[in-house]
């Protein structure tokens, strides 16, 4: 009888101890000052390089287990690395135009966390929602957490957020067309 007092006596004071201690949601926002975000986009023929800025950012925890993240990007920053000059300056001012991102009227795009699946010990598959132009699609990409660091990479069909200019879906001549992919290469530092 009395080790029965005693392990219920126990079980009580461990259970409402871990009932009190409950492993709470973390968020650990993003140092945007020491996190990059790379683009590459394709044309045939060749490729163009640049960055482009988060202006805020911030990634969920339960515990050490990633479950959201949301993401706002500087469309004003877009800028191009693999090129100098007049190049440079003609590329990037037409990058931010109404012909690809309108970065006068979009400002900013968005990227929303909405499901996120455990892959294995800090690797998670990813479904988000990102906005460009003010127009969301759903986008699936891989994320690495290691402490205070995380690394993704991703495709993004510039098509669907109506960033048409030399794609081969409105029949440019092969010799301008633009791939309608570009790929996007994330390193966060928190």
């Amino acid at each position: 009888m009395k080790k029965t007092i005693l392990s219920l006596a126990l079980i009580t004071v461990f259970g409402a101890s871990a009932v009190a201690n409950p492993i709470e949601k973390e968020t650990k926002e993003v140092k945007t000052s020491e996190s990059n975000v790379t683009w590459k986009g394709y044309k045939v023929g060749g490729s163009h390089t640049g960055t482009i800025s988060l202006k805020s950012g911030a990634l969920e925890f339960d515990g050490e287990k990633l479950v959201g993240g949301e993401f706002v990007v500087d469309m004003t920053s877009i800028n191009t690395t693999d090129l100098e000059g007049d190049y440079k300056n003609k590329l990037d001012g037409h990058l931010g135009s109404d012909d690809f991102f309108g970065i006068e009227a979009h400002p900013t795009a968005k990227l929303v966390f909405t499901k996120v699946k455990s892959n294995g010990k800090n690797s998670y598959a990813v479904t988000g929602d990102l906005t460009i132009k003010g127009i969301t699609k759903p986008v699936t990409f891989d994320v690495s957490v290691y402490g205070d660091k995380a690394t993704a990479s991703l495709k993004v069909d510039r098509t669907n957020y109506d960033v048409k200019y030399g794609s081969g879906i409105i029949g440019t001549a092969k010799d301008k067309l633009i791939y309608d992919e570009f790929d996007l290469v994330v390193d966060l530092q928190m």
